[in-house]
């Protein structure tokens, strides 16, 4: 795949020529080996202005060795004159083979200022997408450098023809610098998250629209459903549709994160909670207060609460399982009770997040469904994550996000840790993330984890989990600026930059793998490994 310069391309919703542009993108980024990097104008922060590289030359390829493709692309309709190809438009025409020449020796001669620049030898095509030019020996160009509507298929054996891939050579680097400060294109990365957010919300939800369309009676729906495939958005939209027939839907997860966060963009009308909180809600109904200041508090209230039949507003008329995973069948048994005769059923799951080892929960008789497609998360973590399971994880790279490569650091010590970490969040807000926008995630538990020990690393205090609950049962958190959570809490969440750290392990068995997945696909736009030298090392050889 070729490399595009800049980055942010895949999250725009565009008409137009800059639509149009951004499809050829795609095609060249798909279709080009990784010999070539393209570079283009059309991007998100651009598209309202002028967004050519320079003059009208719409992209810009390099191979190897530093040679350059000016593609021209001309969308919609061309008139064929004695003179060559015209573009028309309104109140003046232009004719083609003049202002690709024009732009050429423009662009030549500000390259040739630069030193080392002198043997880079410049080409230079015509693409027409909408337009099948009748006399190609009249258009003005080569026959052979113009790709019309007829030959779209061929746009890039057209280019690898013209362009071969070339040897690795030094005149590379003055053409990549050259290009880089011609574009002068940084993107916004606050804006960008929101265009990120906006489109991983939109093609998401597909599994939200298609899964809730199967029709079964009774309704028993399980989904498995790999990090980023829109399961949360597909329990919304059947917690929001219940709510909306005027029935009451009950939504029960594992981590306390994940059932808050859902609580507060469900609308009222229903329950959610983890399964622990509703255990709670059932005991406190029946008076009796559970004692979470004892050892076994957790043990105690599944206990007590078992012993409870749930009645009245304990029975719903949908029942959301969410990390399905992280259940047993005793938890099974006791949250599938709260369902009224009738309700509908649905249990949505990750195998690849399952951290604490248990066994499937069998559901004979319900219709089981997969989704593949990981929307969240960028294409590289993606490919990380399949090149370090041994068949390849069963997840597919869908997101629209081809960010950075994951970062690496390593360290050795408990110092070579904090230095690490500070310089992993001196990375990301490098980057253009902001505190609110990071999150340091631990590969330990909190009583495994050396970061959670700490109030503050040079200036940045943590927000971090207490381990403290008040009378309520409700998580304490410390003061703090940034999010320090373990991979154990942030499991269901994500984060625009994610700092994985205290990755330390001798072998990447099954569930290191499975915390590594988890911790990786919390990331939606960047992503950094801290890693001990010995975990490194297993990294490396697997990558």
């Amino acid at each position: 795949m070729a490399r595009v310069i800049p980055d942010g391309w895949r999250e725009l919703e565009v008409t137009g020529a800059a639509g149009r542009e951004i499809e050829t993108l795609r095609i060249l980024a798909e279709g080009l080996p990784d010999a070539y990097t393209v570079y283009h104008g059309v991007h998100w922060s651009q598209v309202e202005g002028r967004h050519a590289v320079f003059g009208e030359i719409d992209f810009a390829i390099v191979n190897r060795a530093g040679d350059l493709l000016l593609v021209e692309q001309k969308s919609g309709f061309l008139d064929e004159t004695p003179e060559g190809l015209v573009k028309r438009y309104p109140g003046r025409s232009k004719s083609v083979p003049v202002q690709m020449a024009r732009n050429r020796d423009a662009l030549l001669s500000r390259l040739h200022q630069r030193p080392g620049s002198l043997g880079v030898h410049v080409d230079g095509m015509l693409y027409c997408p909408d337009y099948k030019v009748r006399e190609p020996g009249g258009a003005g160009l080569a026959p052979e450098r113009i790709v019309d509507a007829d030959g779209r298929g061929r746009l890039t054996s057209a280019i690898r023809d013209i362009l071969p891939e070339g040897a690795a050579g030094p005149r590379a680097d003055t053409v990549h610098r050259f290009l880089r400060d011609l574009i002068r294109l940084e993107p916004d990365v606050s804006a960008l998250m929101g265009r990120a957010r906006e489109m991983v919300t939109r093609v998401s939800g597909g599994l939200a629209q298609w899964a809730r369309q199967i029709d079964m009676e009774p309704f028993r729906l399980r989904v498995s459903g790999t990090a980023g495939s829109g399961k949360t958005q597909l329990a919304l939209a059947e917690y929001r549709a219940a709510v909306e027939a005027g029935r009451r839907p009950l939504y029960v997860c594992f981590n306390r994160p994940l059932a808050d966060h859902f609580a507060a963009i469900a609308p009222a009308g229903g329950l959610a909670c983890t399964f622990h909180g509703l255990c709670d809600l059932l005991l406190r109904d029946a008076g009796r207060t559970p004692d979470f200041a004892a050892e076994d508090a957790f043990e105690r209230l599944v206990d007590g609460a078992a012993g409870i039949v749930p009645g009245g507003d304990f029975l719903f008329d949908v029942v959301i399982v969410d990390e399905g995973q992280d259940f047993s069948e005793a938890w099974r048994d006791l949250t599938l009770r709260h369902g009224r005769p009738g309700a509908r059923f649905l249990w949505l799951e990750d195998p690849l997040q399952n951290l604490y080892g248990r066994p499937p929960v069998p559901l004979p008789g319900w219709v089981g469904l997969r989704a593949r497609s990981n929307y969240r998360s960028p294409r590289p973590v993606v490919r990380m994550l399949r090149a370090l399971f041994p068949e390849g994880a069963a997840i597919e790279a869908a997101s629209p996000f081809d960010a950075a490569e994951v970062e690496v650091l390593t360290y050795a010590d408990e110092e070579g840790l904090k230095a690490a970490v500070k310089e992993a969040i001196r990375l990301c807000y490098s980057a253009g993330f902001r505190r609110d926008d990071l999150a340091v995630v631990s590969y330990h538990g909190r009583g495994q984890s050396r970061l959670m020990a700490l109030d503050r690393l040079g200036s940045n205090s943590f927000r971090r989990f207490s381990g403290r609950y008040d009378l309520l049962g409700q998580p304490l958190y410390d003061e703090g600026d940034l999010l320090l959570e373990s991979v154990y809490r942030f499991k269901g969440q994500s984060a625009p930059a994610v700092i994985l750290a205290e990755i330390d392990f001798a072998e990447l068995d099954d569930r290191a793998l499975r915390k590594l997945f988890v911790g990786a696909t919390r990331a939606m736009m960047k992503l950094v490994l801290v890693a001990s030298e010995q975990a490194a090392a297993v990294l490396a050889e697997r990558l």
